[in-house]
């Protein structure tokens, strides 16, 4: 059933997509849904300046671009990637690529990650990292649709990491999304948006460790279904007293500032914030 919405979702427009993930995300809004529950409870914490008008009118935002991250997700997995940069109408920064020293791409939960994903992988070998789910069936549907051409997944455990260092050896690019709670083993408590959040450390040790070069990756969804911007920017998140809590706080930094440059795009339905606030 699942696999059959999917492809619904891959064979129609991509204005008509986001237009089915718009009503999706209204339907969060009005139904005063779980998401639209932890959407809310962010917001108000790491935007406490704005008047609460201007709150709900990011709350909803917010939920309709959750919405079209769902619908897209089938138009980005079920076509080509040749079809996929077809929906690139802009791209910033690709000559970051280009360098002797390993690169590490910082890819944060903005904008449609998984089209910053593939998209890599069209100028090099990527390795991403992902959280792997609990049912089999799921996970083994999932990376039938992810590890596709040259972009292949390395689980988030010790494992996916030996693998993450051998492709940093092969010379591959590799992905990390660490703007998730990934537990207490392998993280620390950092400000985002001065609430507390535990963040992984990985992406700074393995940069730090490899003299790697760290470029955040982002694709912009825009309006009316009219494509994305796919971006590129190197970003330097290793602090010059080499202290590990000094990295993460600054990788958190650069994050922060990409989310408020369009902070509608960011994945707020996400409970970022476990350490510090109940969901």
């Amino acid at each position: 059933m699942l696999k059959l919405v999917f492809t619904f979702l891959s064979v129609i427009p991509l204005r008509f997509n986001h237009f089915i993930g718009l009503l999706i995300g209204k339907y969060l809004y009005l139904t005063d849904s779980n998401s639209k529950l932890v959407v809310s409870k962010n917001i108000k914490a790491c935007f406490p300046n704005l008047r609460k008008a201007q709150q709900q009118e990011l709350i909803k935002k917010s939920l309709i671009e959750t919405g079209k991250g769902l619908s897209e997700s089938g138009f980005i997995w079920l076509r080509s990637f040749d079809d996929n940069a077809r929906h690139v109408v802009k791209t910033t920064g690709i000559e970051s690529l280009k360098s002797n020293r390993p690169i590490i791409l910082l890819a944060p939960h903005f904008g449609c990650w998984e089209l910053a994903a593939r998209m890599s992988s069209l100028h090099k070998p990527t390795l991403f990292m992902y959280k792997k789910l609990k049912e089999n069936k799921q996970n083994k549907l999932l990376l039938s649709f992810r590890e596709q051409g040259d972009l292949s997944m390395a689980t988030a455990d010790k494992k996916g990491v030996i693998k993450l260092q051998r492709a940093i050896n092969n010379k591959e690019l590799i992905g990390i999304l660490p703007d998730q709670d990934p537990g207490e083993e392998g993280s620390v408590l950092s400000p985002f948006f001065n609430q507390d959040a535990r963040t992984m450390t990985l992406l700074v040790k393995l940069a730090r460790k490899n003299n790697a070069k760290v470029v955040m990756t982002w694709a912009n969804r825009l309006e009316s279904g009219k494509g994305y911007e796919l971006n590129f920017k190197p970003v330097n998140v290793l602090s010059d007293s080499g202290d590990i809590d000094e990295d993460v706080r600054l990788m958190n930094k650069t994050i922060e500032e990409l989310v408020i440059s369009n902070p509608s795009q960011y994945l707020w339905n996400y409970k970022r914030f476990k350490s510090v606030i109940s969901y």
